[in-house]
């Protein structure tokens, strides 16, 4: 992440996952939605054009969270709306402030 607030305002108000731990440190930020946990490094010099970050996300209810994230005007990405994928794999994908790619997907 570049930009601690920017990365907790967008995962937090956009993506429905909380702030934890119990100790704020500088430059490291750690969020939980239901058993999924993310760990974030600062590092201010990123270029988001140049950024490969990829995380993938498995999920049980891939409809609702599609639909919940269209109806919350999250944007996705233009070449990942849900579909099934050749591997048997039901997913969408969108990118982060830092074009970390976030890909969701479940068993078709």
């Amino acid at each position: 992440m570049r930009n601690k607030s920017v990365t907790r305002d967008f995962y937090v108000n956009q993506l429905g996952f909380q702030v934890f731990g119990s100790v704020e440190y500088a430059g490291y930020l750690m969020l939980k939605k239901e058993n999924i946990e993310i760990h974030f490094f600062e590092y201010k010099d990123l270029d988001p054009k140049e950024n490969y970050g990829q995380v993938y996300i498995r999920t049980a209810a891939i409809d609702t969270l599609y639909q919940s994230l269209v109806n919350n005007k999250v944007p996705i990405h233009p070449n990942g709306h849900l579909e099934v994928k050749a591997w048997g794999q039901k997913e969408f994908s969108l990118l982060d402030p830092d074009n970390n790619l976030l890909t969701f997907g479940q068993p078709a």
